[in-house]
């Protein structure tokens, strides 16, 4: 598996691009923002892009769905069903944040329709492309519909903004829940194997062994009270 990182929006999210080494089939993780980088790299290798995935709805991991899309209207839209109200009013969501009308298009904001989702998954399901299977888990928490990708032959997973390199997503935003996320953490991705690579949704990579022994908030050196 290829896997080709681009580090987009004012909220420094990662957006992958992860490519079957045998057969060119890929799909796009998050894509952040509008980005002929992302497109041009796809189309440059001769990839087959057959999924954009979003991991869920917040507006700097849809951003760019719309423009990729339209480079590769074949390739489906995929999203947990829950996220569907989030993903469709991305257009709101900067306002909803307090930004002004005039300041969208100076921050890149100023977002066209996205497109309609083509397929809602649910946890337990399988995204195939190519020779690569990406296991679907459900993780809400950070947002009602959260998904994580599981590639259990390349010992990664993709875990949107539930898990980072020594933290976890934020909670206090619409669909959020402390310990929702914290539970989502503990059954659907600590039970990975210890080597098993952590793609997150912003910042460095980690390991499923580094935040079991060393992250606060699941070692039981953290508590919300």
């Amino acid at each position: 598996m290829i896997i080709k990182q681009f580090v987009q929006t004012a909220f420094q999210q990662n957006t992958r691009v992860a490519a079957c080494s045998a057969t060119g089939k890929a799909i796009c993780i998050d894509p952040g923002e509008e980005s002929p980088e992302v497109a041009d790299f796809i189309a440059e290798n001769g990839f087959d892009l057959t999924a954009i995935c979003l991991t869920h709805g917040h507006l700097d991991h849809v951003g760019g769905t719309a423009y990729l899309h339209g480079r590769f209207p074949e390739a489906d839209i995929v999203a947990h069903r829950e996220e569907a109200g989030l993903y469709n009013s991305l257009q709101r969501q900067p306002l909803l944040m307090g930004i002004q009308p005039h300041q969208l298009k100076a921050m890149g904001m100023d977002y066209a329709e996205p497109p309609p989702i083509t397929r809602f998954v649910e946890d337990g399901e399988v995204i195939v492309a190519g020779e690569m299977r990406f296991t679907v888990r459900h993780c809400p928490g950070h947002t009602l519909g959260h998904i994580v990708l599981i590639e259990e032959s390349e010992k990664t997973v993709f875990t949107g903004d539930c898990l980072f390199n020594g933290t976890i997503g934020r909670t206090d935003l619409p669909g959020g829940n402390f310990d929702q996320l914290i539970d989502s953490i503990r059954e659907k991705i600590m039970t990975l194997p210890d080597d098993f690579m952590i793609c997150c949704g912003h910042g460095p990579d980690t390991t499923v062994g580094r935040e079991r022994s060393s992250n606060p908030f699941l070692n039981d050196t953290y508590s919300l009270s």
